[in-house]
């Protein structure tokens, strides 16, 4: 299993999710929110820069990366998961410097809130994101789906009706 930056994502907020994901059960499609997202990644900024290039590292795809000024950004519609989204690019980053590329920073864009975060990878933050990889490989090498969460947080993902609805 490739650890990607969605699945870093995921690990911050449901490891059920997760797992669920890595098992190829995949609900985006009948969610309203995720389609949203989509549509606001793609209309945000139509006047994105010609130097902001989607890349692949290590099976992980950075959507905006500006190679000029080594800026990985990503675009989120709010802020509800920050902390999931700054590990999701510190990881980006950590691809990055893996890869050669030193001194990249991240830039997460919350255009409907009109606000910016940077964020940065240190050397402490290496061990910890490498930590996550690893409890990430061994949670989708396991035969056992995670239990869900209360129901009041999982109100709005797509998986909703896949964990809440009881067989007879």
């Amino acid at each position: 299993m490739t650890v990607t930056g969605s699945l870093i994502g995921m690990y911050h907020i449901c490891q059920r999710e997760l797992w669920l994901h890595a098992n190829h059960i995949r609900m985006e499609h009948n969610s309203e929110l995720v389609s949203e997202g989509k549509q606001l990644h793609e209309f945000a900024y139509p006047q994105r820069a010609e130097r902001y290039r989607e890349i692949l590292l290590d099976g992980s795809k950075i959507d905006f990366y500006d190679p000029y000024d080594k800026v990985v950004h990503e675009i989120k519609k709010s802020d509800k998961f920050e902390p999931a989204t700054v590990a999701q690019v510190q990881f980006y980053l950590y691809l990055l410097r893996k890869n050669g590329i030193e001194g990249a920073t991240g830039l997460i864009e919350y255009p409907k809130l009109r606000q910016t975060q940077t964020v940065t990878l240190t050397e402490e933050d290496v061990p910890v994101v490498e930590g996550w990889v690893r409890a990430i490989e061994q949670l989708t090498d396991s035969e056992q789906c995670p239990p869900r969460l209360t129901k009041s947080k999982c109100r709005s993902c797509s998986y909703f009706d896949f964990c809440y609805t009881e067989e007879d």
